[in-house]
């Protein structure tokens, strides 16, 4: 008996160990390099469907919203934490992101987590050479003040994936550029994948959901609460069959200003192409807004919809 009988029995002693550790609920698995990560899943991948959500840590309700989104589309879920150098702008301090990876873990071991990656840096240390490119979509909205913000998601986004080689991936609404950009590259770089996108959780009162909250003190999430008032009141005004965007807009700035916020944008794009829109139509539409309360820069949109016309037969 040779080496090569030796190394296949042990190889097949792993997989048999791996499957047996899957199939134990109370047991969450974490690596820490790509190739642990793939050696792990490839002995599933086969017979299983792998859903991720991948984060940049510092986890809440939003986040558990996705993993359960993702546990009830797949056999298998997949959460990824790396905060990415790529996607920080200059002015931009990625040495002060919030990294509790102890209760992160815990959280996603609570919420029945399969694997945790968790690497320590997913670029050669004289940093990539190779890079995506988000155009059109990313020079609007967050983009505009962010130049170079987009690439960074997309970059390593793209990268994730060819390691994780999920058959679904879960991202929040609340970023809802990002989340268009992401299923253009998907559908750009023909991959195999199905994008979902899972509906904003908020706070009592309406605040959107995201890590930046914990910034925000008593008096300042009092302010914040007016984002997420102004947009459901151009909602209510859009549903009389208000299209004019300069009322609809008149109307949350109205609200705005009581709360003393002047947002860094408020505007009304189509959902997939995030082209500006003049008038609105009965489907398609979305409003984003973005502020900076406190020392925290906020942002949320919801969709906006008018009534069809009836017709008499």
């Amino acid at each position: 008996m040779g080496w090569s009988f030796f190394a296949s029995f042990f190889d097949r002693s792993k997989r048999e160990e791996e499957y047996v550790l899957f199939n134990r609920d109370d047991h969450m698995r974490v690596a820490h390099t790509p190739a642990e990560i793939r050696r792990q899943l490839n002995t599933l991948r086969n017979h299983k469907t792998i859903a991720f959500v991948p984060t940049m840590g510092c986890l809440h309700k939003g986040h558990m919203s996705l993993i359960k989104e993702a546990k009830a589309l797949a056999d298998i879920v997949v959460v990824s934490i790396y905060v990415n150098p790529l996607q920080f702008g200059p002015s931009e301090d990625m040495e002060q992101y919030p990294r509790p990876f102890e209760r992160d873990a815990q959280l996603c071991a609570e919420a029945g987590v399969d694997f945790l990656f968790h690497p320590t840096s997913l670029y050669p240390k004289s940093g990539p050479k190779i890079t995506l490119k988000a155009t059109g979509l990313s020079d609007c909205l967050c983009g505009a003040d962010r130049p170079g913000h987009f690439d960074g998601v997309v970059t390593v986004v793209n990268i994730l994936f060819n390691i994780v080689q999920p058959n679904f991936a879960v991202f929040g609404e609340k970023d809802w550029q990002q989340l268009a950009i992401i299923r253009r590259m998907v559908s750009d770089q023909y991959l195999p994948i199905e994008i979902i996108g899972a509906e904003i959780i908020r706070e009592t009162g309406g605040l959107a959901m995201s890590s930046r909250n914990r910034y925000l003190n008593e008096r300042d999430r009092q302010q914040a609460l007016s984002l997420s008032r102004a947009l459901i009141a151009m909602q209510e005004l859009a549903s009389t069959g208000e299209k004019d965007i300069e009322r609809l807009k008149i109307r949350a700035f109205e609200i705005l200003d009581i709360a003393d916020i002047t947002p860094q944008y408020l505007d009304i794009r189509h959902a997939t192409s995030l082209k500006r829109t003049r008038k609105l139509t009965a489907h398609n539409n979305r409003v984003f807004i973005a502020a900076q309360v406190g020392s925290a820069r906020l942002i949320d949109n919801m969709p906006l919809t008018i009534p069809l016309l009836e017709t008499t037969p």
